[in-house]
């Protein structure tokens, strides 16, 4: 089977990003060809599939075919520009560039099938290509349907002539079945997988070795991970007011957070206003160093005021390391007190004491080793992509 895969932003630093270079890894792995569309700043050539890449201007003279910044729904940690943001000009300009990278990869791959991801621009210029199609609806697409006016025309269009419409959580189907007016079998449920090849058990990835890879000073307190893109709907700042409650009670804890985007320099600041000692930005971080941390990690958090499905918790429980995450979105679809703890939105009170209870009942060696089974049992991206095949199967078919 030929699979195109177009995606709004790079195969690294968003989670529909690693989404898609997963999926197609893992559809690669099971025999089947693909190539995958994006944008960047510079070509790409590291992965086991072909990507063709539309190049955008990152304001430092890189030979970019569109003279902006690949805009994103929040922020992405190589641009933060928003498509609220573009003009109409930039508008036209970007839907043309896909326009074309999509008709040029259709007329020279001959695909058998369209995944494209996010219920935006690419599932419409899909739907002009006349291949059948698929969408992943991520969740952030249904924020820009919302913040956007402009773009809702054409997500309706590419939501309405799509085979189906994956959820990735059961909120997510809700909010498809809600938004684009679908019928509920129109929009199946298929969880998020994570990477095998760099989330699992890492025992030499220690406290002591990961804080010192990252130039941290060494503790015998708790090590608290988040990873993320820094922005608001992620709730750092709760994480923060919870880290000047914690750190009261837990000696030596130390908080690492890997990620990057437009809050970067307003978390630096609310760190230092509360005087927080053992908080510690890492910066954007690769795969492989984000399974070291949550190795090291006695617990991950995921303090989201919203979150679709919540891929960094699933990665986390796969290192065996309990997660407390907000009851929202989709982390209540696999989050529970056999794997970590869930607590309200907004309420660093309640995130504090979860995390404080994880550590002084050692969940890391009690919860963490169930953590890594349950995410091998459910959540692996073979078991996910095989479902997508059928449904690939299925749009060819008619």
């Amino acid at each position: 089977m030929k699979i195109l895969m177009p995606n709004h932003f790079p195969l690294q630093g968003s989670g529909s990003g690693i989404y898609a270079m997963n999926v197609a890894t893992e559809l690669v792995r099971a025999g089947h060809e693909v190539i995958a569309i994006v944008p960047e700043h510079a070509p790409v050539d590291e992965y086991p599939f072909e990507t063709r890449t539309i190049l955008f201007s990152n304001g430092s003279g890189n030979d970019a075919q569109l003279d902006f910044n690949f805009p994103c729904f929040t922020t992405h940690p190589k641009s933060n520009t928003t498509f609220a943001e573009l003009s109409d000009r930039q508008m036209d300009a970007y839907i043309q560039a896909w326009r074309d990278a999509i008709g040029n990869a259709v007329a020279n791959f001959q695909p058998d099938v369209i995944h494209a991801h996010h219920v935006w621009v690419t599932p419409y210029i899909a739907s002009e290509t006349g291949v059948p199609y698929v969408v992943t609806c991520h969740g952030t697409d249904l924020l820009g349907f919302e913040e956007c006016p402009r773009y809702r025309q054409l997500a309706l269009a590419g939501a309405k002539n799509a085979h189906k419409v994956i959820a990735i959580s059961r909120q997510v189907k809700a909010d498809i079945v809600a938004t684009y007016a679908l019928p509920d079998d129109r929009a199946p449920l298929i969880w998020n997988g994570f990477g095998v090849d760099y989330f699992k058990l890492i025992p030499e990835a220690t406290k002591a070795a990961v804080l010192a890879e990252h130039n941290l000073p060494a503790t015998d307190g708790p090590l608290i991970s988040f990873v993320g893109k820094f922005t608001d709907f992620k709730g750092i700042d709760i994480l923060l007011k919870a880290a000047a409650i914690y750190e009261q009670h837990l000696a030596g804890a130390t908080t690492v957070l890997a990620g990057h985007g437009q809050l970067w320099d307003d978390m630096h600041a609310l760190r230092d206003e509360l005087g927080l000692s053992g908080v510690h930005f890492l910066g954007h971080q690769s795969q492989d160093k984000v399974a070291r941390i949550y190795n090291a990690a006695d617990v991950s958090t995921v303090p989201s005021r919203s979150e679709a499905f919540g891929l960094v918790a699933v990665e986390a429980l796969a290192c065996g390391t309990p997660v407390v995450a907000t009851n929202e979105g989709g982390l209540p679809d696999f989050i529970n007190d056999e794997v970590g703890a869930l607590v309200p939105v907004d309420d660093p009170e309640a995130l504090a004491q979860a995390i404080i209870n994880e550590v002084e009942q050692n969940t890391k060696q009690t919860k963490g080793p169930r953590a890594n089974q349950y995410a091998y049992q459910n959540f692996t991206w073979e078991t996910q992509v095989a479902m997508m095949i059928e449904l690939y199967a299925e749009a060819i078919a008619g």
